[in-house]
């Protein structure tokens, strides 16, 4: 073979093998791509998205065959946006939902995970979706303890596997002589409610969960931060890389498009509307005064299609479960009927507490009946808001933002307009005239507030059985014993 033709010939050779390497590379590029795309393939072909989450007030739970919670409502607008259906997962416990996930049972978490270096070096996690703080939670006659340097000779009582547990560990490590109480799953909010029955002295939790759950449990407060702020997001399995993206671009969407802000209020609307000494008072009256008149609200309200507690809110709003109530306005009884009203239905004792909410929830019907194009939550709260300053102020704000280009089947409009009609350039043009606009508002907000609390307990989530056989305790004594 002559010296030109072996020459082509190699440079042939070395041609074919550079674009066969290059070939090679560009199939495992794609066979790479199509296994981090192959969860979200999985789940538009399946037509499901799974999530594991747990069983608690922030994450997910039943209330009257309803699903609800705050990851939940997230969860399914995800779902939506997927246009997929979404099947739930509630873990056995916290230790097991990541094995879960790695183990393909589910395809994301979503249960109020802080994003953590010690978690990504398992899981992947989304963008940020709320900042939280960690926050001292003991109870309110429990003084002295307002920052970190405080829990020195403390002891501490947290759930095993948490950020909690990571962030005690590293102040021990800095030189603050505190003691770690490890339990087994316990959720945050039962280390709450132990202080606040002072079973326990201190515990740890996240500023949401804690803001939420202390008009559940007013004796415990929160004393101070922890840390500094921190990120919850949804955690996929590494690899699931398509999915993550495609997490991410929902939640910016729902942020420009409002949905996250909806849901959001849904759950932590008014948490710093908190009165302690009004709260207590309520959770002493649901144990003294409720009972006695719980069988004629439930009655009341099953044959008008209400909850029993929202009635139950209410009625503690308008008279504090007082029978005898009288207001300046010439209000009466449990319900606060003017005479006009008590008379339209046919009472004949005000102050009989039979008559007197039987009538008042017929009233509320009628009024929630009579603003029909409104729906579901919007409807009730036009509703009680009617129900506190009369059909016709409600009428003139209806009217009032729809001039403004608000849609008047919306509470959320009602809000915006309601404070204006306190202002003549306003109310000059209305037909009933001048109103205590504010006061609606703050009258649909504390009833809200009071069904919260009274629905709190009949939420379907993890029972709390006795702390000594539910617990298995773990005291650590040095960080180097922690795995």
């Amino acid at each position: 073979m002559k010296p030109k033709t072996i020459k082509i010939w190699l440079t042939i050779s070395a041609v074919t093998v550079l674009l066969a390497s290059y070939i090679g590379l560009f199939v495992m590029l794609v066979i790479q791509a199509e296994k981090d795309n192959l969860p979200l393939n999985r789940i538009l072909r399946n037509g499901c998205l799974t999530v594991t989450t747990r069983n608690n007030a922030h994450c997910y739970y039943e209330y009257r065959g309803q699903e609800m919670g705050f990851e939940y409502d997230l969860a399914k607008a995800f779902a939506d946006y997927l246009g997929v259906g979404l099947k739930i997962n509630v873990a056995d416990n916290w230790e097991s939902m990541i094995p879960d996930l790695l183990d393909e049972k589910s395809d994301l978490i979503a249960a109020g995970l802080t994003n953590t270096a010690k978690r990504r070096s398992r899981v992947a996690f989304s963008d940020g979706y709320m900042s939280v703080r960690q926050q001292i939670i003991v109870h309110r006659n429990h003084k002295g303890i307002t920052r970190p340097a405080d829990l020195s000779g403390k002891t501490i009582h947290i759930r095993k596997g948490t950020s909690y547990q990571d962030r005690l560990i590293e102040l021990r490590r800095r030189g603050i002589d505190l003691a770690i109480q490890l339990y087994e799953d316990l959720p945050t909010e039962e280390f709450i409610r132990l202080v606040g029955r002072k079973e326990i002295d201190i515990t740890i939790a996240n500023d949401n969960i804690a803001l939420l759950n202390r008009r559940y449990y007013p004796q415990a407060v929160v004393a101070g931060p922890l840390s500094d702020e921190e990120y919850l997001g949804w955690a996929v399995h590494p690899k699931s890389t398509k999915l993550l993206e495609k997490i991410n671009s929902f939640f910016n969407s729902i942020r420009e498009n409002g949905t996250f802000e909806k849901i959001y209020a849904r759950y932590y609307a008014n948490l710093d509307d908190f009165d302690y000494v009004d709260l207590q008072i309520y959770h002493n009256r649901l144990k003294s005064r409720l009972p006695k008149y719980r069988d004629i609200i439930q009655e009341a309200a099953v044959r008008n299609g209400f909850d029993w507690r929202l009635i139950a809110a209410q009625i503690y709003q308008e008279s504090h479960f007082n029978p005898r109530a009288k207001s300046h306005a010439g209000a009466y009884g449990l319900m606060q009927l003017t005479l006009n009203t008590a008379g339209s239905y046919q009472v004949t004792d005000v102050y009989d507490p039979q008559q007197n909410i039987h009538a008042g929830v017929r009233h509320l019907k009628s009024l929630y009946d009579f603003f029909e194009p409104a729906e579901d939550d919007d409807r009730l709260r036009i509703a009680f808001a009617a129900y506190n300053i009369g059909q016709g102020h409600i009428q003139d704000a209806r009217r009032l933002a729809a001039k403004l280009n608000l849609d008047p089947d919306k509470w959320a409009s009602l809000e915006e307009v309601l404070p204006k009609l306190r202002y003549r350039k306003h109310y000059k043009h209305t037909r009933y005239g001048y109103c205590r606009g504010t006061e609606p508002i703050s009258y649909v907000e504390r009833i809200m507030m009071y069904y919260d609390i009274l629905k709190h307990q009949g939420i379907e989530y993890e029972t709390n059985t006795p702390v000594e056989t539910r617990l298995r305790e773990i005291h650590l004594t040095a960080p180097e014993s922690v795995s």
